[in-house]
């Protein structure tokens, strides 16, 4: 079937203008020699504003997992929504795959569109990303740190355990579904309550139009995350203020880890439970979700 007429096809159309009648506006932008990224931006900038670059999980692109959230944070925020090399329309012929390049290509495309102080927020691998981001560039850059449903603080056993009670093979079935029976894995996984009654057409259509491109690269990027690859944490404090968000049903990375998290990623972090929501509260309890981040962003250190 035609593009044209994918159900999907034209709620990603949807999605975009929720991004334009926020005030912002689709650019590509050449990072370094190999990378180019795709990213969202203000229309205009507001000097009275504070910046906050927001990180997407892995899956959909950033306009769908960010879509609760931008008109209400763009009131507040000069909004920056970049796509994650091999999402969206970001691409690379670098051979690297580490959320470290990840954060890597996010801070060159940062110092090109010229953000000198802003917040970060990143959900699930987009919160490896945002934690290395905050880590290369220190406090004089990053202000405020947001992880949100991210096991920074994973181990080799929790990612053996994570494969393993989705009842898959290995991370890239689950992370990038390929029928529409693993997608309703990775749904019964991600969200507390999902419907039952979506047919097999739309989920296929999902597939199609989400998950389909760069799905060699995709599955690089699983192998080459650095975290969780030992049987201890390796993660080191940030100087930041940090605020952990995390629906207390989630399975794909127990509340457990979250509470753990809290005692090691900074002497300054706190920690906010979604109640009812699993893997996506920002999808799940937008209205709860939106709300903490906000006061944290606004607090006077």
């Amino acid at each position: 079937m035609p593009s044209s007429f994918s159900l999907m096809f034209m709620y990603t159309g949807h999605i975009r203008r929720t991004f334009t009648g926020a005030g912002l506006v689709s650019q590509m932008l050449r990072v370094d020699d190999d990378t180019t990224m795709h990213f969202w931006s203000p229309k205009s900038e507001s000097a009275q504003k504070a910046s906050l670059v927001l990180i997407h999980g892995f899956g959909p692109p950033a306009t769908w997992q960010w879509r609760r959230q931008v008109k209400y944070l763009a009131a507040e925020f000069n909004l920056y929504v970049p796509d994650l090399v091999f999402f969206g329309g970001s691409e690379s012929k670098s051979a690297e795959r580490s959320e470290v390049f990840q954060a890597a290509s996010v801070w060159k495309l940062i110092e090109k569109v010229g953000l000198q102080r802003f917040h970060v927020m990143g959900t699930s691998y987009g919160g490896f990303v945002a934690y290395n981001l905050a880590k290369m560039m220190g406090e004089e850059r990053v202000k405020k740190v947001v992880i949100a449903s991210s096991g920074v603080n994973m181990t080799l056993h929790t990612n053996v355990d994570m494969v393993k009670g989705a009842d898959m093979d290995n991370i890239e079935q689950l992370m990038l579904p390929s029928t529409p029976q693993h997608l309703r894995k990775l749904m019964s996984l991600s969200i507390h309550k999902p419907s039952q009654r979506v047919p097999d057409f739309i989920l296929k259509d999902f597939l199609d139009e989400l998950y389909r491109d760069n799905r060699k690269e995709k599955v690089e990027l699983l192998k080459g995350i650095t975290i969780g690859r030992n049987e201890t944490s390796n993660i080191t404090p940030l100087p930041q203020e940090v605020l952990i968000v995390w629906g207390d049903q989630d399975k794909i990375f127990p509340v457990q880890l979250a509470y753990e998290l809290k005692e090691v990623i900074s002497q300054n972090a706190k920690l906010e439970l979604i109640k009812d929501a699993s893997h996506m509260p920002q999808m799940e309890k937008p209205r709860e979700f939106n709300k903490v981040i906000l006061q944290f962003l606004q607090e006077h250190s």
